[in-house]
């Protein structure tokens, strides 16, 4: 299921019918969502880009925000989510992260989401949140931060490593770093924001 306080619940994997794993199933009845590129146009099946919402379910503006309103509506009534999606060819759709965590580094897109679940299957690890850490050259490079299972001895290198072994060699992080837990608000989301606030210069420019 994929919803938001703006527009209540978007989409579902039906209860009967196929449910397809990894993503949060096809729009409800009388919503429409659609995924277009950062000048609006609609992209092909399976093509990651903004993640758009539109229906009776969705609110009709910010209380006494008209300009901020004004700039998460499109011209012909879609509201602008903020997260990254793609919906394949049989209308199902997946969540790759939200825009503003997306990793661009020398010009490449890297999806937190992807790399954190590849980080989280590793042995010895009980969670991770991947970040971009501003650079000179690249603009951003990639920075995972960790937090181990109790006992676990896996390390910067070893995580590292795996990931040089699966992924592609831009979204392999430049810096593993390790800490008791991850910071969170009141709703249980990870703060990111924290997170880049707090090792931003961690990595050699």
């Amino acid at each position: 299921r994929y919803g938001m306080t703006e527009t209540n619940m978007n989409t579902s994997n039906p209860l009967h019918g196929e449910r397809k794993a990894g993503t949060v199933g096809p729009p409800l009845p009388g919503v429409t969502v659609r995924i277009t590129d950062d000048k609006g146009a609609v992209v092909d099946a399976g093509e990651v880009g903004n993640l758009q919402v539109k229906g009776p379910n969705v609110f009709i503006g910010y209380w006494k925000m008209p300009d901020k309103t004004e700039q998460d509506f499109t011209d012909d009534g879609f509201f602008e989510t903020g997260d990254k999606g793609c919906i394949d060819q049989d209308g199902y759709v997946s969540i790759v992260g939200r825009a503003k965590d997306v990793v661009i580094t020398g010009g490449l897109n890297v999806y937190p989401k992807e790399v954190e679940l590849f980080i989280d299957d590793l042995p010895g690890v009980s969670e991770s949140a991947v970040i971009g850490i501003p650079h000179a050259d690249l603009g951003e490079v990639v920075v995972a931060v960790v937090v181990k299972e109790s006992g676990s001895e896996i390390g910067n290198t070893e995580i590292i490593n795996a990931c040089k072994k699966e992924l592609a060699n831009f979204k392999v992080p430049k810096n593993v770093v390790f800490i008791d837990e991850l910071p969170r608000n009141t709703m249980s989301k990870v703060q990111k924001n924290v997170l880049r606030e707090t090792y931003d210069g961690l990595v050699d420019k």
